[in-house]
């Protein structure tokens, strides 16, 4: 019925009873990491769980100080999955410092022989003409996480291919209202970034992602089951654009 195409599970105190919470609100959790060990640690706890599917990553933040064993396990355990992320791109104050070492790994997981099967979700922040070009390049199908960018840059992405997810935060913000406005609805898909989004004062988790498609629903001025299929079917194009999984997502 729903999927959080994006959230933090291991940052959760309580991450089984996060995705309890999930599965009982009919939500398909894809769980991203930001090292590939963590991944490997992950998929063996969750990877069997019916509405759970694990992300192979490598944070943008995470990049200029990986341990160069973490970019060869992400190469072994790429046939593991059909989806990658948190990979990207940062330029903020915060990355701004290890940009080149970001791009250079940001280039070695586009390069991947396997890439173009698998569904990315990307982050972009300050980034966003650069990790547009590169996702076009590479051809892959990926969906831009809370994207923060300039407009001007969304009529690139469209044309590259790419999807937009959207979280509670941006739905509260005007910045964030007037780029979901801007945006097609069928290029539209929903996530939690949680925890590192907010609801009623505590963290964001996968169970909110139907309040996010009635905050699109008041955005696009329609009906909430008009969206929750239009947002349904977009989620299905994504996963159909790379590798079908018959059983994401399935009503």
């Amino acid at each position: 019925m729903f999927v959080d195409s994006h959230c933090h599970l291991e940052r959760y105190p309580d991450p089984l009873g996060v995705l309890a919470s999930a599965e009982a609100a009919c939500v398909t959790t894809v769980v991203v990491t930001e090292i590939p060990s963590a991944f490997q640690s992950l998929n063996l706890r969750l990877g069997k769980r019916r509405l759970v599917r694990v992300a192979l990553g490598i944070h943008p933040l995470r990049a200029a100080r990986l341990n160069p064993l973490e970019l060869t396990l992400f190469g072994r355990l790429l046939s593991r999955t059909d989806y990658v992320g948190e990979v990207g791109l940062d330029r903020s104050r915060e990355g701004r410092e290890t940009f080149a070492a970001q791009a250079r790994v940001f280039e070695r997981v586009l390069e991947h022989p396997e890439i173009g099967t698998k569904v990315l979700t990307v982050h972009s922040r300050g980034a966003e003409a650069e990790t547009i070009e590169m996702l076009g390049q590479a051809g892959c199908t990926a969906i831009l996480h809370w994207y923060s960018g300039a407009l001007k840059h969304i009529d690139a992405a469209l044309e590259a291919g790419l999807w937009f997810s959207v979280n509670p935060a941006m739905l509260r913000s005007q910045n964030g209202r007037r780029i979901v406005a801007a945006l097609p609805r069928e290029r539209i898909v929903t996530e939690t970034d949680g925890p590192f989004t907010k609801v009623g004062g505590r963290g964001s988790e996968p169970r909110d992602i139907p309040s996010v498609v009635m905050g699109l629903a008041d955005v696009w001025g329609e009906e909430q089951e008009e969206a929750r299929r239009r947002v349904f079917d977009n989620m299905a194009a994504v996963f159909a654009s790379a590798r079908p999984d018959p059983n994401l997502p399935g009503e």
